[in-house]
């Protein structure tokens, strides 16, 4: 795949408030589009098919991956999540800056696969803040957030692994620094 300065790798622990940051970067900057990822698993409120994700079987999931239809995918919190590489390919030749919002084993995935393209890792201000945050989403039950928070040290610990750290105290200003490391 060529004009790879074109993947910006987006990532984080859960909770860190990425989806957000996404949103606002998109608002801000029309040249940049963000990559839908297909998962398997069920859709949270609000979440629309082929817009948040492509909601897929764990059988259709498999079948793409045997294709190697992927550009990376992983198992996380028991479900699989991965990025469809038609997608990419296309907006990166339509002249986009295809933005992936991935979990870390995925962005690893992709550093070691296009090492020239950017990684940008998103921190939490503190665990405590990150805590809140994926219980105030209230969308899982008390097993599935302590998987999620005993995973983010790991996360939290591979961050300089990652071209660019950005603390997420201010969405706002979050989404601008981004937008500014994207650009330089």
């Amino acid at each position: 795949m060529k004009n790879l300065k074109r993947l910006i790798i987006l990532t984080g622990p859960s909770g860190v408030g990425k989806g957000t940051v996404v949103k606002e970067i998109l608002d801000k900057d029309k040249n940049i589009c963000l990559s839908v990822s297909a998962t398997t698993r069920n859709p949270r409120k609000g979440e629309k098919e082929g817009e948040n994700y492509y909601f897929l079987s764990e059988e259709n999931f498999k079948e793409m991956i045997n294709k190697n239809l992927f550009l990376e995918w992983a198992k996380f919190a028991g479900n699989y999540y991965g990025t469809p590489l038609s997608f990419v390919k296309d907006k990166i030749e339509d002249g986009f800056i295809v933005l992936l919002e991935i979990e870390v084993e995925g962005a690893k995935q992709i550093k070691d696969k296009f090492p020239d393209s950017l990684s940008i890792f998103i921190l939490p201000p503190s665990k405590g803040e990150l805590e809140r945050r994926i219980r105030n989403r209230g969308t899982e039950k008390e097993e599935a957030i302590n998987r999620r928070l005993s995973r983010s040290t790991y996360e939290i610990a591979s961050s300089d692994e990652f071209d660019f750290k950005v603390t997420n105290r201010d969405v706002d200003e979050t989404a601008e620094r981004i937008i500014k490391i994207i650009r330089s």
